[in-house]
């Protein structure tokens, strides 16, 4: 049967990356402001200084031209135009004019020369095809233009400013780097540490040093991961004293009831009960066993589920339909998987018997697929019983939960799927229990694709 699922888009952003772009958009805000704050304030201070050497220019050289010799001119107009970058035409009205950009340092500038030279003053930025700096102004009657370099009025500090700026902007989203990193660091390394624990693993103890505030959440975290795993050695040892301290007067009352003269249906019931204690016993144990590392190997899931599957099959003659791709290898403990698949096989054996014909008939499905976008190998079991009520579905996993009513009378301690829950998350997987839509209980569990 086909079993498809449709993750929705996500999106999921580290705290590197969130402290490092709140902080470059900061910097950058801050360097942006500043800049503009720069720019705005020199503006008229800029202006006036400009201004002023303008009209200074203007009016030494309309009274060099004033009172110098006819003959003299033209070695004077040389003489500015090599030593001081002035150049001065004679205004024609067939002359080719691009007026400058209306720009706020411009207004500024024509606004204060203006004032001194009149408010006849045209400006241009090209004439006649040569770009430059150009202004009227009045000798007599006649009309002339003063050019000058372009340099001459661009704002060489404005450009500095800004290279400095960058520099500076660069530097700092460097050292933002180092400071995301900084915060970063110790945040993931108990995220990690966190993840190995609730994975069923013993972490490393986290490094006990650095700011205060880190140094205090690493010494209780390690403080709380060893308290942890006393706890697990203390129950796994209590259960373990318990199941020894019970098993021994079972054993004994089994070899009293066959010593017994009791007649043969008293005997099998009471021998029934008895092994129903044994098997509590031992379900309590599984559900206590400690998670080993070092046992993890890679693991066929399908060879695994086709063994189990035809071990059940001449034990109880149920119809069991395989769907089993091969070589499916996932990262985990052999024994535990093993225990995991007997389980779920366990549970439909006693409550997923057909209501019509007392039989039991399974579709066991082992095969690639996708959840959430990634990769996973699917185990998925399915019976043809009576199924959940929906709203007991979310307790099926809780430990001690017997769904008599729903599932039909049967002997059990309830622990059955919480172990297989168990083992799932050691292995870092998924379980999802549902009512298949023409009947019967489904399980699917998904496990990371082995390495």
């Amino acid at each position: 049967m086909q079993y498809q699922f449709n993750p929705l888009p996500w999106f999921r952003s580290g705290l590197f990356w969130r402290t490092f772009f709140l902080l470059s958009v900061l910097v950058t805000a801050s360097m942006a402001t500043w800049f503009v704050s720069f720019k705005v304030v020199e503006r008229k201070p800029r202006a006036q200084q400009i201004s002023g050497q303008i009209v200074s220019m203007v009016t030494i050289t309309r009274a060099a031209l004033t009172h110098s010799a006819e003959d003299k001119r033209r070695q004077l107009l040389i003489d500015l135009a090599s030593n001081e970058g002035i150049r001065i035409y004679l205004l024609e009205d067939e002359d080719e004019i691009i007026t400058p950009d209306n720009d706020p340092f411009f207004n500024e500038l024509s606004q204060r020369i203006r004032q001194k030279l009149g408010v006849e003053t045209r400006f241009a930025k090209e004439v006649n095809g040569e770009a430059g700096f150009w202004l009227s102004f009045n000798i007599e009657a006649d009309q002339y233009w003063l050019r000058l370099e372009p340099d001459r009025i661009q704002d060489e500090t404005g450009l500095q400013i800004l290279g400095w700026a960058s520099v500076t902007l660069v530097l700092t989203l460097i050292g933002a780097i180092f400071i995301s990193k900084l915060i970063n660091n110790p945040l993931s390394r108990l995220s990690a540490t966190a993840r190995e624990l609730a994975n069923g693993r013993k972490p490393s103890p986290l490094p006990e040093t650095g700011a205060r505030e880190i140094k205090e959440t690493n010494i209780s975290f390690n403080q709380m991961v060893s308290d942890l795993a006393r706890i697990e050695q203390d129950r796994a040892l209590i259960l373990a004293g318990i199941s020894h301290d019970l098993r021994t007067p079972i054993t004994r009352m089994q070899l009293e009831v066959e010593m017994a003269p009791l007649d043969d249906s008293a005997r099998s019931g009471m021998q029934a009960d008895l092994s129903q204690m044994d098997s509590i016993i031992n379900q309590f144990l599984d559900y206590a066993k400690p998670f080993e590392d070092h046992t993890i190997t890679s693991v066929d899931l399908g060879l695994i589920c086709e063994q189990i599957a035809t071990q059940y099959r001449r034990l109880e003659s149920c119809e069991i339909n395989l769907n089993i791709d091969s070589n499916l290898w996932i990262n985990g403990i052999e024994i535990e998987i093993k225990r995991c698949i007997s389980n779920l096989l366990e549970n439909a054996r006693r409550y997923g018997r057909s209501t019509t014909d007392g039989k039991l008939k399974l579709d066991v499905e082992c095969k690639l697929t996708e959840l959430d976008g990634v990769k996973r190998t699917l185990l998925f079991i399915r019976d043809y019983g009576p199924g959940v009520p929906e709203s007991e579905l979310s307790r099926m996993l809780q430990p001690f939960t017997r769904l008599d009513l729903a599932r039909g009378q049967a002997n059990g301690s309830g622990l059955g799927l919480a172990i297989v829950e168990r083992i799932v998350k050691r292995h870092s997987g998924k379980i999802q229990i549902r009512n298949h839509e023409h009947g019967g209980l489904q399980i699917s569990i998904f496990l990371p694709i082995g390495k």
